[in-house]
């Protein structure tokens, strides 16, 4: 990957830049969280904040040093990629770290209780018991609701409400639980799965009291003052409707007549909505305990948030793009069984098309401490600020510099039309506005040149 093309991006869940090796402690952390999550580059040579290029003083005894102290470190043993490369003259520690297929890897110094680290945004989270057994679990191919609950009777299932789910889609007979994994054989007897007590369980809050969708209504912009909620407990495919007849409640809805009938309008993407709650239902970590699966409405946006960050070794760059990682496999194949998934990997693409069909922005996925969130903004695009037209061109000037390094103040100056001043006062704003990034040997480098900031993949 180009340097030019990793200094455009923000720090995220993938990158981070370091300007030097004076705080091995800090990058050793990154290293260790990058093998435990979904990978990522560290660069070492590039000053903090302003993220001049630096370099790196005596390069090959540095890439020693950190070579060795990787390995003396972190446990099991990890080996990434370290490379030295130039750019412009200046010497750079370039450090490729790839998801670990034996993660967790922790810090020696701390042990396994306190040293195991996830990247989470920018940041490296100490992460807790449950995460870490999700870690090992993720690293073999496993899945938590397939594991078997042996002090359980089958009987703690309600089949009643399984059969009636499923009437209409398969005739339910006494093959179905486990060929579906709602039971599986654990010492010759037949025992429920932690999916079959989540998705049918007549007492699941008592083994899983986090497994429920918290809905609210709140006036404004915040948590301030509430002005409706439901706690749903229902069965996880219930739920699923129930959650969505609550957003129906808040949504406004009109009409439009076409030349035989009536046809309801809303202003919320409610495809979106419910294919956002089916992945929160399907995709939530029922490990983790602290808080359900949270359903906000505000005058602005809904939220959709559930426990877990995202499964092993994936972005939210590979969300976009279609890449689908299965956490709860049978949850996700009860689900698909009764058509409440269409098809893998396509759900950010069907969301993104639910809102542009009714003029809103597409959602917005991030993960907050160890939980993800969906946003979908209530704001209609066409009543967004946009960029006045010498700002429009300066970007597309910019865009198609991109490949020759980016564009200069004075290139831009001559081109637009306008003094190099204005130039770099319209360009000091894009920056701030992160649609631009400003790359040179310092803050003050008079030959510096700018690109399009990348979008951050974390």
């Amino acid at each position: 990957m180009k340097i030019e093309t990793l200094l455009s991006r923000p720090e995220g869940k993938n990158l981070e830049f370091k300007q030097d090796l004076s705080s091995p402690k800090n990058i050793l952390k990154t290293v260790t969280a990058f093998a435990n999550t979904a990978g990522g580059i560290v660069l070492i040579g590039i000053e903090d904040g302003s993220k001049a290029v630096l370099g790196v003083e005596n390069p090959l005894d540095e890439e020693e040093r950190l070579c060795n102290l990787i390995a003396d470190s972190i446990e099991p043993r990890l080996a990434p990629n370290v490379e030295l490369v130039n750019w412009k003259g200046r010497s750079l520690l370039f450090v490729e770290v790839y998801p670990s297929a034996l993660r967790p890897h922790w810090l020696k110094s701390q042990g396994i209780t306190n040293g195991v680290l996830v990247r989470v945004g920018s940041t490296n989270r100490q992460a807790d018991g449950p995460l870490t057994a999700e870690m090992r679990r993720s690293a073999l191919n496993l899945s938590y609701d397939e594991e078997a609950m042996p002090d359980i009777n089958p009987e703690a299932l309600d089949f009643r409400v399984a059969s009636g789910l499923f009437a209409g889609f398969r005739d339910w007979d006494d093959t179905m639980a486990e060929n579906l994994h709602l039971v599986t054989k654990n010492q010759g007897r037949l025992v429920p799965t932690v999916g079959g007590i989540l998705l049918f369980g007549t007492q699941r809050e008592r083994y899983f009291p986090d497994a429920w969708i918290q809905c609210g209504r709140f006036n404004g912009t915040n948590k301030a003052e509430i002005l409706d909620q439901q706690e749903i407990g229902d069965h996880l495919p219930l739920a699923l409707e129930k959650a969505l007849d609550f957003i129906k409640k808040h949504a406004l809805r009109g009409a439009v007549f076409g030349e035989l009938r009536r046809k309801d309008v809303w202003d919320v993407p409610l495809e979106a909505v419910r294919e956002a709650l089916t992945n929160a239902i399907v995709h939530a970590d029922y490990s983790q305990t602290g808080a359900p699966l949270r359903v906000s409405i505000f005058d602005d946006r809904i939220e959709i948030e559930n426990s877990g960050l995202l499964a092993g070794g994936m972005t939210i760059g590979d969300i976009r793009d279609g890449v689908s990682k299965l956490r709860n496999r049978v949850i996700g194949r009860v689900f698909k069984e009764l058509k409440l998934i269409e098809q893998w990997g396509s759900g950010f693409q069907r969301m993104s098309a639910s809102c542009r069909a009714i003029d809103l922005p597409e959602p917005k996925m991030e993960e907050i401490a160890f939980r993800f969130r969906v946003t979908f903004s209530l704001h209609k695009v066409s009543s967004q600020r946009r960029a006045d037209d010498i700002e429009q061109k300066i970007m597309e000037l910019i865009s198609a510099c991109e490949e020759n390094g980016g564009a200069s103040t004075q290139y831009l100056s001559q081109t637009v039309g306008i003094s190099t001043r204005a130039i770099r006062d319209r360009l000091a704003r894009m920056v701030e506005a992160g649609r631009v990034v400003a790359i040179g040997k310092s803050a003050y480098d008079p030959q510096k040149r700018y690109l399009p900031a990348k979008e951050s993949q974390s």
